[in-house]
């Protein structure tokens, strides 16, 4: 038999083949013999080494001479008619031992360390697509464990958990290549294996983060870093290290291997590239979220509601609250521990009106010098009487807008936006208060995951399972006492008036049952009649009738319903009928119009009503003109409401203020996308709307009353006004797009839809099924998008509706854009084209032409390109579309610059930028300076490209935009051709 038929494997099962032929040793212990042989891979094992590989500590006494009977057999095996006592060909004696005399041809593991070394050279030779393809094969030849099936002892050995360690290292350098490649893919499930094997390996892990987010899966790469932090925490009691949270921060930035979009690449185009042709161009389309350009450039943002200036009492429970602080003992200025051995959570408890909120904002004040990467805030809106409590979900992605995290990078899912959430708070000291938590389930998703952290969470409930599992330190407030209850009312009436009535003032106290909120509006009453004796208000109190349920469930004196009653009828006659109307507003908080609305008064009798409510502290003008009122109060309007109001009264308020809104959106969606399909509604009554002068108006209202149009949504679906919810919907599509806050639209749609179905309207259907998948496109769910966008177009068809299936060829283009398919975007835009003139839509046709344009651009087709965005920008001047114009100059320079005619395009760049900046649209300014750089520099005009390089880098950070790294890496690449610096 000829030496080199013989072949042996250990990465996988022991195996061997003689002429192809498998062989089988006789038994365990021979199989694993020739297993640790082999992992030593042609050096000598000693005699003494083998005996205690194979029986431990107590080998029996014959076991070296079993050890040389077990060779005899195993070389026989190999060389049949092999002469007894003969040495043979492939085991052989060595330094007191044996070795197996293999080479990279004959043994699988010397064949992977060679293809590993090859890698290594042509990867320091900077041939990185060849080492990427020699890593993977070597770590091909790999089926399994090393010696999978030998005896656990054997494993045990050094030679096997070396070797288990070699194959981890080449994996970590095949990412690393892979990810330089820009080929993750090719490594992804082996560094998901190697990961549930090596669970606390943080470099590993830190490249399957890594990978994952390469390969566009930027929620799994989130859950993998939660889990490993976990775990580190759990097992070892530690926090991640620098790489991995490194790791994260690079992972945020977007797929690592996606290459550089070309100008005006993928989904591109505000005329083009999205389902209404309002998009923003080269809108990011991963769903991983980036912030800034690293860790030192995340958001500080200041949330904390404004300290109350009059606060008072609470001395012992302020001071065990700061107590909770490592540190407190050095006094408030000392410095934080910076070692901190857990994130602290204090939980603030306590019946409702007892100041829990006041005390958490005091205390957060207080302290708000040691956490200085910033303070967050939410009402959680727990004990709500309107039952709009709010979803964790809604909690975490506000706090991830405030940490600058672009909406449209919000990973899919509360587990991975929680995971998003806790990684950009990782090794970085926050303080976050969460008011009015209803239990612990909506507390813990927004509970920072790394020490350094304070999060203050109040709430009526006990919050028994965050004491008992996340080790939160309870705080339960009580009454104020009467002596606190006097220091109260002196901070407000001043102590001479406080003093000439002690007797009142104690009995002020009794009535109100300690609680500062009633106290507050007691005391402001007071305040509004310096000349009243407060002996004279405690007897108007007390001969108050009046009654909240929502105190006597919280085991509060009854006499406390009997103070906002008292209040509420203190009130002049106007105020009192418009305090229990605002019951029925369900947003967090409410405008002057819209309390005009629900009231159906003209503005400027709203205003003064809803001052006399605040000075009564019967309401809290949180923001200038924006008015909210404590969740009691509200449920003792709403009592008030259920007595004062019939039911048609409710209902007709309810649809005023429901009007308002619908109206408002509706103008506001028409001036941001003047060529969208109009929604069709009725002509508005009276005080049905806001005038709103431009787009910039536009988008100032529905930003400032964003959370209350959701929440008008919601209600609407749910009181019977399916129709109203629709349409308000339908309306915001617009706004939705432009600010890229895709999970609320795609929320917002499915309530829609559903509403839609339920009035059994198909045009309401078709309508609805286009707008949710234009949302589920912006998340990515192509496949769905077309499944919705194909129902719709039947139903446009069914129905005769030509300018609903143009919009839903639109829609279709835009996912085919999205799906690579730019002939079929091309196509379905010209046949929207041809609709839209039909029907006469002007607006709609000056938009789709720039579509066309653009399309007919990306497909090299310049000349076309321009014929059809000049038509596109002379139809755009006659229907003062700005956003438009912007888009469609982007557009005619890009073509430009693609036939050479630099001058010219560096003019359509200059036009779109000041559109662009006129318009407020700071995305797509840096974006075209981006491309005029690219101009700029193809011209020879190097200083001016960096220039305009510089500008947008400039925008695109502090926007915390991802894209700043593309635009950084020109003015690196450029400055290393001039020998200058690099940009910074």
């Amino acid at each position: 038999m000829a030496p080199e038929t013989v072949r042996f494997a250990v990465l996988g099962a022991v195996r061997v083949w003689r002429a192809g032929v498998e062989l089988r040793p006789a038994g365990p212990r021979q199989t694993a013999l020739l297993g640790l042989l082999l992992v030593r891979a042609g050096q000598p094992v000693s005699v003494g080494e083998l005996v205690d590989a194979l029986w431990g500590r107590r080998p029996p006494v014959s076991a070296v001479n079993v050890i040389r009977r077990h060779i005899g057999a195993l070389r026989r095996l190999l060389e049949p008619g092999l002469p007894a006592r003969a040495a043979g060909r492939w085991i052989v004696r060595a330094a007191g031992g044996y070795r197996v005399a293999v080479d990279a041809d004959t043994l699988d593991l010397l064949r992977f360390r060679r293809l590993r070394d090859e890698a290594g050279r042509a990867g320091t030779s900077g041939a990185t697509a060849d080492a990427v393809h020699l890593l993977t094969e070597a770590l091909s030849l790999w089926q399994g464990t090393a010696g999978s099936g030998l005896p656990s002892l054997l494993h045990a050995h050094e030679a096997f958990t070396a070797l288990a360690r070699e194959r981890v290292g080449t994996l970590k350098d095949a990412a690393d290549a892979a990810l330089r490649a820009g080929r993750p893919g090719v490594v992804l499930s082996g560094l998901r294996e190697a990961a549930a094997d090596h669970p606390l390996d943080e470099p590993l892990l830190a490249r399957l983060v890594l990978v994952l987010a390469a390969t566009g899966d930027g929620p799994e790469a989130l859950r993998a870093y939660d889990t490993t932090v976990s775990r580190l925490a759990d097992e070892l009691g530690i926090d991640p290290g620098p790489e991995l949270r490194d790791a994260l921060r690079t992972a945020l930035r977007g797929p690592a291997s996606a290459p550089a979009p070309a100008p005006g690449g993928r989904g591109a185009s505000a005329g083009a590239g999205s389902p209404d042709g309002q998009s923003v161009k080269g809108a990011p389309t991963s769903d991983a979220g980036p912030v800034g350009e690293g860790p030192g450039h995340l958001p500080s943002p200041a949330q904390l509601p404004h300290d109350l200036p009059t606060f008072t009492g609470r001395r012992a429970e302020l001071d065990e609250a700061l107590a909770l602080l490592v540190g407190e003992t050095r006094g408030d200025s000392a410095p934080p521990d910076p070692h901190p051995g857990t994130v602290v959570i204090g939980a603030i408890g306590g019946m409702a009106g007892i100041g829990k909120t006041t005390l958490a904002v005091h205390w957060a004040h207080r302290i708000a010098h040691r956490f200085p990467d910033g303070q967050l805030y939410v009402n959680l809106r727990g004990f709500d009487p309107s039952g709009a409590v709010m979803r964790p979900g809604e909690a975490v992605r506000g706090f991830l807008d405030a940490l600058g995290v672009r909406p449209e990078r919000v990973p899919r899912g509360l587990d991975a936006q929680a995971a998003l959430y806790r990684g950009l708070l990782a090794g970085r000291r926050f303080l976050v208060l969460l008011d009015n938590a209803r239990d612990t389930d909506q507390v813990r998703p927004l509970l920072p995951g790394t020490p350094g952290c304070l999060a203050i969470v109040t709430s009526r409930d006990r919050l028994s399972g965050l004491v008992a599992a996340d080790g939160a330190r309870s705080l339960t407030l009580r009454p104020l006492d009467t002596d606190q209850a006097r220091d109260f009312l002196t901070r407000r009436l001043g102590a001479g008036r406080v003093a000439a009535e002690p007797g009142a003032v104690a009995e002020i106290a009794v009535l109100c049952a300690g609680l500062p909120l009633a106290l507050a509006c007691v005391a402001a009453r007071a305040a509004t009649h310096p000349h009243f004796a407060l002996s004279d208000i405690a007897a108007e109190l007390r001969e108050a009738h009046g009654s909240l349920d929502a105190f006597a469930r919280s085991d509060v004196s009854a006499n406390v319903g009997a103070v906002f009653s008292w209040s509420s009828r203190a009130l002049s006659p106007m105020a009192a009928r418009l305090f229990p109307l605002l019951s029925l507003h369900p947003g967090p908080d409410f405008s002057v119009p819209a309390t005009a609305a629900l009231a159906g008064l003209p503005v400027r009798e709203a205003r003064p009503v809803l001052a006399e409510l605040a000075h009564g502290h019967l309401v809290n003008e949180h923001r200038p003109s924006r008015y909210a009122f404590h969740d009691l109060l509200r449920a003792h309007s709403a009592d008030l409401v259920e007595t004062r109001c019939t039911d048609a009264g409710r209902a007709s308020a309810r649809r005023r203020l429901f009007e308002h809104h619908l109206h408002t959106a509706h103008t506001a969606g028409r001036l941001l996308a003047p060529h969208e399909d109009p929604v069709p509604l009725a002509p508005p009554a009276d005080h049905a709307g806001v005038p709103l002068a431009d787009d910039r108006a536009a988008l100032d209202w529905l930003t400032a009353e964003y959370p209350v149009l959701l929440a008008v949504i919601d209600t609407a679906a749910r009181s019977g006004l399916e129709r109203i919810a629709c349409l308000l919907a339908w309306s915001l599509e617009p706004y939705f797009d432009r600010r890229g806050h895709w999970h609320d639209w795609a929320a917002a749609q499915r309530t829609a839809l559903d509403a839609a179905l339920r009035l059994s309207d198909p045009a309401m259907e078709a309508r609805g099924l286009r707008a949710l998948a234009r949302a589920e496109g912006r998340l990515g769910l192509h496949d769905r998008a077309l499944d919705r966008l194909g129902r719709a177009l039947e139903l446009f068809v069914e129905l005769g509706d030509d300018i609903g299936r143009a919009n839903t060829h639109r829609s279709l283009g835009w996912t085919c854009d999205q799906l690579g398919d730019l002939p079929g975007a091309l196509r379905h835009n010209r046949l929207a084209l041809d609709l839209f003139r039909a029907t006469g839509q002007r607006a709609a046709q000056a938009s789709v032409l720039n579509s066309v344009g653009w399309y007919h651009a990306l497909l090299g087709e310049y000349d076309q390109a321009l014929e059809h965005c000049f038509a596109a920008l002379d139809m755009l001047r006659e229907t003062g579309d700005r956003y438009g114009q912007a888009s469609t100059w982007d557009s005619v320079a890009y073509a430009y610059h693609h036939l050479g005619r630099h001058p010219q395009a560096l003019i359509g760049y200059r036009n779109a930028l000041t559109l662009y900046q006129d318009v407020g649209v700071p995305y797509l300014e840096a974006t075209t300076l981006s491309r005029m750089g690219d101009t700029h520099r193809t011209t020879g005009d190097h200083e001016a490209a960096r220039t305009a390089w510089r500008r947008p880098l400039a925008l695109l950070v502090e926007l915390g935009h991802p894209d700043a790294d593309l635009v950084r890496a020109k003015l690196r690449g450029r400055d290393r051709q001039l020998g200058l610096a690099d940009a910074r």
